[in-house]
């Protein structure tokens, strides 16, 4: 088989930085009241920034997927950035504490959300994938998410991958979701970095703290680019793009993905002495 080859990696190795971060930066998700989403043709990704109000917020059905709701052909898992909230889908209710995830299949029909306290609103981030089959809703409560710790404090990458959404706990089509949380005093990310050449990734940056901000690097391992980043902005990585990053000081991100391949360890590492 022959891989096509095409313009986009070579393009983004010569974007002004202008143009890099309107192609590959997505901010802004997040308005109180609102439902915001942004759809990425790669893997027809859909990313969302739910900010529920004291009443009830619902899920949206954009006209331009021709369907009779969002998750009528696709699945969602959901993450809780901030407050308890309550997530109502198809008549059963899912409590989601900070951090806490949310599965939602195939077929979820009206889907509402509602923070449990106005004086501490909820944030949620989505992301949805196309969906071949149904698959059971799955609530993931994160106190029961056993961490992985990875890195080390003389390398400055000291820092817990959390798996929530993921094959070796339930079946979903696509979509995988975690957290990975920096220690402090670590600034580094996935380094030594890699791609995954059969699935996208997206990162979404948050408890970055104010006055702070974290350069994230991607495209081809040896035409690396970077991307400033803030607080609760997220970053489009395409297969063939690394993703990784340092902050000026430590951060959480959620790291979510959608392909045909959900193994964790399918990836084409990139060894630091390469990178260029």
């Amino acid at each position: 088989m022959e891989l096509h080859d095409t313009l986009y990696p070579r393009a983004a190795a010569s974007l002004p930085p202008g143009d890099l971060r309107r192609e590959f930066l997505v901010t802004g998700m997040f308005q109180p009241g609102e439902v915001r989403l942004r759809y990425w043709d790669t893997d027809r990704t859909i990313l969302g920034g739910i900010c529920p109000p004291e009443g009830a917020l619902a899920l949206p059905n954009p006209p331009e997927l021709k369907s009779t709701s969002l998750l009528e052909r696709r699945e969602a898992g959901l993450v809780n950035l901030a407050g308890p909230c309550v997530v109502r889908a198809d008549g059963s209710e899912f409590r989601l504490e900070n951090l806490d995830a949310l599965y939602l299949g195939r077929g979820s029909g009206e889907v509402t959300f509602r923070s449990a306290s106005s004086d501490e609103p909820a944030k949620l981030w989505l992301l949805s994938y196309p969906a071949h089959t149904r698959h059971p809703s799955r609530h993931v409560a994160f106190r029961d998410a056993r961490g992985e710790k990875l890195g080390g404090r003389e390398s400055a990458n000291e820092r817990t991958l959390y798996k929530l959404i993921h094959a070796g706990a339930f079946p979903t089509c696509q979509v995988v979701m975690g957290v990975t949380r920096l220690s402090p005093g670590s600034i580094w990310n996935t380094m030594p970095p890699h791609t995954h050449m059969l699935r996208s990734e997206v990162y979404l940056y948050f408890n970055v703290k104010p006055g702070n901000c974290v350069f994230h690097l991607m495209g081809r391992p040896q035409e690396t680019r970077h991307l400033v980043v803030g607080d609760a902005e997220a970053v489009l990585s395409p297969p063939w793009s690394i993703h990784s990053g340092a902050g000026t000081s430590n951060y959480d991100f959620v790291w979510g993905m959608g392909g045909e391949n959900q193994e964790f360890s399918d990836m084409q590492r990139a060894d630091v002495g390469t990178l260029r």
